[in-house]
């Protein structure tokens, strides 16, 4: 089955499932109004009823009719449960059909959060990993807060070659589960737990001391029972003053004096006793699989260091909806907690799961999250089967890559090529006239890096490169904010690409840089010496790379005439005056111009 035709199908499948729990919920719905009404008639006709074996009946009819209700309630809850799952479904099927597609429009935004510093980074903006037509628009929502920052790291900060190659076996064993990725993206869909809320209750979990003085370990459990001893014999007439008031009146004053610290526990547990609910749920789908390869074993065994994390999540959750109990039944909550200290029970049975479990929390969350990372990655293994895996060596001298594509563009539209940068000592110096396709080749470089350093296939038929340190130059823009105009922008960053390859590479790793049209915001004459000066430094460097350009003179000038390699791309004029491009790439240096051309075609003359 095609990708296309699984996403049609799943439509099929969760429109289905909507639709029929659809009609259940009206039918249970109606059910409920009725036996409710019918609970209530019986109850009220029984209360008037003169004879005491009829009042009797009608009682007993009237309960049972409220215990149905109750019954038909918890189903009812069930069915829209399922409902919630199938709009989730659907959502996602949605989704994966865009994302074949490369309909942005049909892709739910997502935007960075502002700790990443995206403006600094040597790569981010230029290769479009943030935005509208974005990598990340295009992989998509995560299922967890966590997964989705581990996916961005991977992205913006590449993995050295055993890291990245650790990855592989395990994105390939995840591709071929299709339901358990859904599965697992719709427990994420369906999580109302916010990065924020998560950090308050991790806090929590990695706290060790307790919100009460440890005295009240002891009244919890002596005040209740002298409150049941004393009113038993006083029931009894064993003794004739009220003498479990004192023990009543001291829970009530113990229970407003530490209700506070109480409560602010809650409260951090209590982050949604669902979204806990469904962070079990994944758990259960990632304990409950036998792992083969080694890192997501790895992950699975992480998960059951201290206890197995499904049976404790599914405990503190239980644990928070019981401490709910004075905001879901405030009328009971009084009396409950003044004869039995209710709240600080619930309080420390929540610590001693902290102290058996707490520490283990975050790692449970962490691999998690890497799962969910992976997962995510998974989708583009198991969407774009005809990708290749690349072959990260760290013996490698040079980037390269047959069939090589951007990876956004759509499969019917986008054009590959073959592609070698390196080996060090030269660099690929890339011409054509405009809109021919140059920055997009050095996009296709740069994003196909990114991805085989994350571990995920890549938009090409084969690729071997070396681990990499990236650097890129490509979207260069001036800023009010720090006064810089778009020639001096453009120097900070060539400045930041020569220092780093001067400083060289991280140990195993060589630097690779992408450079387009550089410093063009200036004359001829002062762009070219800039230009030779920065490749010189750039090939002393050893640094391997990608510079593309429109000044075809560069080419008959050292240090580019003797270490670039030469290739274009070109346009198509037809008789009738249009002009296409192939986007193809071919050797030498480019033999045309179009400036003028484009003009003619939007309608300006040149004089």
């Amino acid at each position: 089955m095609t990708p296309a035709a699984w996403y049609a199908d799943r439509t099929a499948h969760w429109s289905a499932a909507r639709d029929r729990d659809t009609r259940v919920a009206t039918r249970l719905s109606r059910l409920r109004l009725a036996t409710f009404a019918a609970g209530a008639i019986l109850v009220g006709w029984a209360w008037h009823e003169s004879g005491q074996r009829a009042a009797d009946l009608l009682f007993v009819a009237g309960v049972a009719a409220f215990a149905v209700f109750g019954v038909l309630v918890r189903q009812h809850a069930a069915v829209l449960e399922r409902i919630d799952r199938a709009n989730a479904g659907l959502r996602l099927a949605a989704i994966g059909t865009a994302r074949i597609a490369r309909d942005w429009n049909g892709l739910p935004g997502l935007e960075p959060t502002p700790d990443l510093a995206l403006d600094s980074h040597p790569y981010a903006r230029d290769l479009d990993l943030f935005g509208h037509a974005s990598l990340t628009k295009w992989l998509g929502r995560t299922a967890t807060a966590d997964g989705q920052r581990t996916l961005w790291s991977w992205l913006l900060d590449p993995a050295d070659r055993d890291e990245a190659v650790a990855r592989q076996p395990a994105i390939d064993e995840l591709a071929g589960l299709r339901d358990w990725r859904e599965a697992l993206a719709i427990e994420g869909a369906l999580t109302a737990l916010s990065s924020s809320e998560l950090a308050r209750f991790l806090e929590w979990a990695e706290h060790t001391r307790s919100a009460v003085p440890a005295f009240m370990k002891t009244a919890a459990v002596v005040l209740p029972l002298a409150i049941g001893v004393l009113l038993l014999l006083f029931l009894a007439g064993a003794v004739e003053g009220a003498w479990w008031l004192i023990p009543l009146g001291l829970n009530i004053l113990l229970s407003l004096v530490f209700a506070r610290p109480a409560y602010a526990t809650f409260d951090r547990v209590s982050v949604g006793q669902r979204a806990l609910g469904r962070y079990g749920r994944m758990f259960d789908l990632v304990c409950g699989t036998a792992w083969t390869s080694p890192r997501l074993a790895t992950l699975g065994a992480a998960m059951r260091r201290g206890a197995p994390a499904p049976a404790a999540v599914r405990r503190i959750a239980s644990l928070a909806g019981w401490s709910e109990l004075r905001v879901g039944a405030a009328m009971l909550h009084f009396p409950i907690q003044a004869l039995t200290l209710w709240d600080f029970h619930v309080l420390f049975a929540m610590e001693r799961w902290r102290r058996k479990v707490g520490a283990h929390v975050r790692p449970w969350v962490q691999a998690l999250g890497e799962f969910d990372a992976l997962s995510s990655l998974a989708i583009l293994r198991a969407d774009e089967p005809e990708w290749a895996v690349p072959n990260l060596d760290a013996e490698a001298d040079a980037y390269a890559a047959s069939a090589l594509a951007h990876p956004l563009i759509a499969a019917n539209r986008r054009v590959a090529n073959d592609v070698r940068v390196g080996p060090p000592g030269t660099l690929l110096l890339i011409t054509g006239s405009n809109m021919s396709g140059k920055s997009t080749l050095l996009r296709a470089v740069g994003l196909n890096a990114v991805l085989a350093h994350a571990g995920a296939p890549v938009c090409a038929a084969a690729m071997t490169l070396p681990p990499i340190d990236l650097h890129t130059s490509i979207r260069v823009q001036d800023s009010l904010e720090l006064g810089l105009s778009y020639f001096m922008a453009a120097l900070a960053r060539l400045k930041q690409i020569v220092d780093a390859a001067e400083r060289g590479a991280r140990p195993g790793r060589r630097l690779l840089y992408l450079l387009d049209e550089v410093l063009q915001g200036t004359n001829s004459v002062e762009r070219s010496a800039a230009v030779r000066a920065v490749a010189q430094h750039l090939l002393d460097a050893r640094a391997i790379g990608a510079m593309t350009t429109h000044d075809l003179a560069l080419a008959s000038e050292d240090p580019l005439k003797s270490s670039a390699v030469l290739v274009h791309f070109t346009e198509q004029v037809h008789q009738d005056g249009t002009m296409t491009f192939d986007y193809r790439l071919r050797e030498g240096l480019a033999t045309s111009t179009n400036a003028l051309r484009l003009m003619q075609l939007i309608g300006i003359k040149p004089r």
